[in-house]
């Protein structure tokens, strides 16, 4: 019997660019388009029952990270493995089995449910494609223990999405990537839309599905605090690189990116008002794909010195799975408190603390 590894997804420099509309002028009216790097060299592991938060601003490349790893898009370069399965070279038929143990949750559920099937039928319809369910009677009883395991009813299942609220909707899409018994889940900004009160629902929802189901999963979100109750790691992008992952109570506590340290002191905390904004906007999107040099992160930094323009940070290993790709920070620290909501950072997964 094969032994079967802690790791359940890997990731290997992972690149993905797309091709701007705006570009260089040329002669005879043409234009010479722009490929902008979405994601540039991401690696990452994700272990059996662990819970990795993804974190960055809007445009920071975790949506495509997402959109790669289940090959709605396909990279340009680099790998990863699902349980030992190439998942950039899979077959169609590799990738179905794939698909089946890796579901991924979008921000919208509305979007992801068809308006004219009722909840019951979207729920059973991914088992019926797999043929995980053969019979009417084996699909309905699938569907309720599901709609209960969501914290929904059996008579929900006789509704249409219009008729249920965006957090009900959300457990509805939860209950069908659930159908197929996955074993890694994608949640994709799965709370962004929802009011406060509701996004602790379902950030409790995960948290118990992660726990009684064995779940690992990849929490996308740009909300700091929602990461910090969730993910045992977190790994912090900004233009399409990680510039900062480890165990989320740590990174929190003491950041070693002026890029995560500025991100938690720019958390709305209402014991600490005045915190320290990021002070520039990101820069532009054409400009940025020009200018591949040094770190990414250096025209914001308040750190930033002559090697930062000129060499590429490399990893800097700060011990128990933390590293820093940053010139500076190791040696200059810019600490910061955990955000508000900071009680229980890192619910889930190793290294992270009680």
């Amino acid at each position: 019997m094969t032994e079967r590894k802690d790791e359940l997804l890997v990731v290997r420099n992972l690149v993905k660019s797309f091709e701007t509309r705006n570009g260089v002028s040329l002669p005879f009216g043409h234009r010479k388009r722009n490929r902008i790097k979405a994601v540039d060299g991401v690696s990452f592991e994700v272990k059996r029952d662990e819970i990795l938060g993804l974190v960055g601003e809007s445009g920071s490349g975790k949506t495509t990270v997402a959109r790669c790893l289940v090959r709605l898009v396909d990279p340009d370069s680099g790998s990863a493995f699902f349980d030992g399965t190439d998942i950039i070279g899979a077959s169609a038929r590799d990738l179905r089995r794939i698909r089946q143990r890796m579901q991924l949750i979008y921000q919208d559920p509305y979007s992801s449910l068809n308006p004219r099937i009722r909840v019951g039928d979207a729920i059973a319809e991914p088992a019926r494609v797999h043929r995980l369910v053969t019979d009417r009677r084996a699909a309905e009883t699938l569907v309720d223990e599901l709609l209960d395991a969501v914290g929904l009813t059996k008579a929900d299942a006789r509704r249409f999405p219009r008729e249920m609220s965006g957090g009900q909707r959300q457990r509805v899409a939860i209950a069908r990537a659930l159908a197929l018994q996955p074993e890694l889940l994608i949640a994709d900004e799965a709370v962004s839309a929802l009011d406060v009160s509701v996004q602790a629902q379902i950030i409790n929802l995960f948290a118990d599905l992660a726990e009684n189901r064995h779940l690992a999963m990849v929490f996308i979100s740009h909300q700091l605090a929602v990461i910090a109750q969730l993910a045992g790691r977190v790994a912090v992008m900004y233009r399409g690189r990680i510039v900062e992952i480890g165990p989320t109570a740590v990174v929190y506590a003491a950041p070693q990116h002026p890029y995560t340290a500025l991100l938690l002191a720019a958390h709305p905390d209402i014991d600490r008002p005045k915190r320290r904004r990021i002070s520039a906007a990101p820069p532009d999107a054409g400009a940025a794909a020009q200018d591949l040099t040094g770190c990414r992160f250096r025209s914001r930094c308040p750190l930033a010195e002559a090697i930062c323009a000129e060499v590429d940070p490399p990893a800097v290993d700060l011990g128990d799975g933390h590293l820093s790709w940053c010139h500076v920070m190791p040696r200059a620290s810019l600490r910061s408190g955990p955000p508000a909501a900071s009680e229980g950072v890192g619910r889930r997964g190793p290294g992270s603390q009680p």
